[in-house]
């Protein structure tokens, strides 16, 4: 595994380990030690993953305190260009973000902390997102920011988005319950 770091504190692109052989491919992509190597203690509650068709965007997502938590995401099918946004007050990057293709094809992975929300679209049919995450859902903690009020541009005209998606608030209208904290 190889640890990358991003222009936003906090948020590592990740290269995992891979093999292949005319078996096929083996991937790692979890491996405790190599973690805290990197700096990154992370422990993994909770593990899921969704399939969605191209041009559907997926978030921005996160959880409020105390239940706020930590992700690793990658797309061990298909490929999504996937979103990390500093939602952390006093953040020299707040209102920034972090965005990544991950796919199959170059294994990679993001690491995205407290304190940001995260989204993606799927770039390819059937595109496989799997999420390890450091807190249980806790739907009342459950929470969003508008995709389409940050400012990036996602790369379609006609995003296939939820109505749950469409009705969290716009980035100028939301007032963070997470705050950065200098390292």
């Amino acid at each position: 595994m190889q640890f990358h770091p991003t222009p936003v504190h906090g948020v590592w692109r990740i290269t995992q380990f891979s093999a292949e052989d005319a078996r096929g491919v083996f991937v790692k992509t979890f491996h405790r030690s190599r973690f805290q190597e990197a700096g990154i203690d992370f422990t993994c509650r909770e593990s899921f993953y969704s399939v969605s068709v191209k041009d559907v965007i997926r978030g921005l997502h996160f959880q409020h305190p105390p239940h706020d938590h930590a992700k690793i995401v990658f797309c061990p099918s298909g490929a999504i260009l996937d979103l990390a946004l500093d939602i952390r007050l006093g953040s020299p990057t707040y209102g920034q973000s972090v965005s990544a293709e991950l796919s199959a094809a170059n294994r990679e992975a993001l690491y995205i902390p407290p304190g940001f929300a995260h989204g993606f679209r799927a770039l390819t049919n059937d595109a496989l997102t799997y999420y390890l995450v450091s807190s249980e859902n806790h739907p009342p903690s459950d929470d969003g920011i508008r995709f389409d009020s940050i400012g990036f541009n996602w790369g379609t005209a006609q995003p296939v988005v939820s109505a749950r998606d469409l009705a969290f608030p716009a980035l100028s209208e939301f007032i963070s319950p997470f705050v950065y904290l200098p390292s």
